[in-house]
């Protein structure tokens, strides 16, 4: 784990584009481990957005560890539901045909991981998991306008029309869908915090705040070695977040002290760690009834 390195004073990469701030980001830091990029890049990052793409990215790539070293995206989201009978994205052959409505940084990615059902006429819904390359035939994305959270991440609807594609091995919904939920939440809220670590120290916070912040994170490393899948990685990980959500108050704090710009995107982007809460509770309740027995 790169502690030394992240602990080091260092200058922010300048925002800039998804694209090339990533590029730029992986000059840096070259082949790095999926938590690593979370840790580094976040605090690397000159925005919570940016800070967020790193995490992002981190986690497709613990999930994928055979993506291509380029920007990527996962495209799940169907009339605003994941669920697998909810979707009419199909898959026949190496054939995609279909539409993802809210799929993250769609426009930057290079490669695209869509999940499609594939099962037969009277089956139960089964999904399999495949990879397009942006701007291959039949591969068209819509952009959608901005959100006020992170405006700086782009997002997308996704068309798929006879789309060429490449199946990952495995089940698309156990193997893929299921398990990212939770490698998202820990590497993005790794990459957060280190943001946050970083405007702490540039602005001089006081030191416990500081401290909890670099504890924060040795727990999120020690959660990203777990399987993602486990009831006890969701139990932890739902601590973790309670841990964060414990700061708030001191950050909130030390943000209204400091400087205006960090406070701005603060009170801009404090939010994106809520933006699955509701599946996070249910994830916990299922993982406490599990471990009870």
């Amino acid at each position: 784990m790169p502690w030394q390195r992240f602990l080091r004073p260092q200058p922010r990469l300048p925002a800039a584009d998804l694209e090339n701030w990533y590029a730029s980001l992986l000059e840096q830091l070259g082949q790095a481990a999926p938590f690593e990029l979370a840790l580094l890049g976040g605090r690397l990052a000159a925005t919570p957005g940016l800070a967020f793409l790193a995490g992002y990215q981190a986690a497709l790539r613990a999930l994928w560890p055979a993506a291509p070293w380029s920007l990527g995206a996962l495209c799940v989201t169907e009339n605003k539901s994941t669920r697998p009978a909810d979707m009419a994205t199909r898959i026949a052959g190496l054939q995609l045909n279909g539409r993802k409505d809210f799929v993250t940084a769609a426009e930057a990615a290079d490669w695209l991981l869509v999940a499609a059902r594939e099962e037969s006429a009277g089956e139960a819904p089964r999904l399999a998991l495949s990879v397009v390359r942006n701007g291959d035939p039949g591969v068209r994305i819509e952009p959608l306008p901005a959100l006020p959270l992170m405006p700086d991440i782009g997002h997308a609807r996704l068309h798929l029309h006879a789309a060429h594609c490449e199946r990952l091995a495995g089940d698309g919904w156990d193997d893929y869908v299921k398990p990212f939920r939770s490698l998202e939440d820990c590497h993005v809220l790794a990459a957060f915090c280190a943001w946050l670590y970083g405007v702490g120290e540039e602005c001089a916070w006081p030191e416990p705040l500081q401290l909890r912040l670099l504890g924060l994170l040795a727990s999120c490393a020690e959660v990203a070695r777990q399987s993602p899948g486990a009831a006890s990685s969701h139990l932890l990980l739902a601590g973790l977040l309670a841990q964060f959500d414990s700061l708030r108050g001191e950050l909130d704090s030390a943000f209204a002290a400091g400087p205006q710009p960090w406070a701005q995107l603060w009170q801009r982007d404090q939010g994106l760690l809520a933006i699955a809460n509701s599946a996070r509770r249910k994830r916990l309740e299922k993982a406490r009834r599990v471990l009870q027995g």
